[in-house]
């Protein structure tokens, strides 16, 4: 694994990082206007761009580390915080009591869950590790449908999007989430079990 290169898809990750503080300064534009009875639609406009493209290049930036062979230790840090940065920020602006007048909107319950999940897992990974001295973290397609799933359920407010496509998106993506959750935790118990 390339240590210190600062790769191409290294500078798309960095790039992606960038584009979150830009996405919340425009999210936190249009919240504000339309909290003030007039919403600013350009701003609206310009953070769901940019979330798309940020969470698009997503799966650009880790398909040029494998097919250039340059998957690299930085590029490896920075990827999930680009990815967590951006879902974290979103979640919190978007729950309903920060603006009420918000339509469709993400419920509490659903960003506690999303949160909750990922403080779980990477609490699991740290015990894990003290008493393993090893992390095996195995992707799997639950958590890859959960994790588009909730990009596609926050993308569905910053579009306003219709109440009845979203609801359904919502708990598609609550279930995977909660099912994701399950297996990395029960595939953590087990890697416990077999270090004892």
């Amino acid at each position: 694994m390339e240590k210190t290169k600062l790769t191409l898809a290294t500078r798309i990750t960095l790039l992606r990082i960038l584009g979150v503080p830009v996405f919340v300064v425009a999210l936190v534009y249009y919240l504000i206007s339309l909290r003030a009875g007039e919403p600013v639609e350009l701003y609206r406009q310009l953070a769901a761009g940019i979330f798309i493209l940020v969470a698009a290049t997503d799966a650009v930036d880790g398909y040029i580390a494998r097919k250039r062979n340059e998957i690299t230790a930085l590029g490896t840090f920075l990827d999930p915080i680009a990815d967590k940065g951006l879902m974290i920020a979103a979640l919190i602006l978007l729950t309903r009591p920060n603006v009420p007048e918000l339509s469709p909107h993400l419920p509490l319950w659903f960003t506690a869950l999303v949160i909750s999940r990922d403080v779980i897992l990477i609490a699991g990974s740290v015990l894990l590790h003290l008493v393993t001295s090893q992390v095996k973290v195995k992707p799997h397609w639950t958590g890859k449908l959960a994790t588009a799933l909730q990009m596609l359920t926050i993308l569905l407010v910053l579009l306003r999007a219709s109440a009845e496509f979203f609801e359904v998106c919502l708990l598609a993506a609550a279930t995977f989430t909660a099912i994701s959750g399950a297996r990395y935790i029960l595939d953590g118990l087990r890697q416990m079990e077999r270090s004892e």
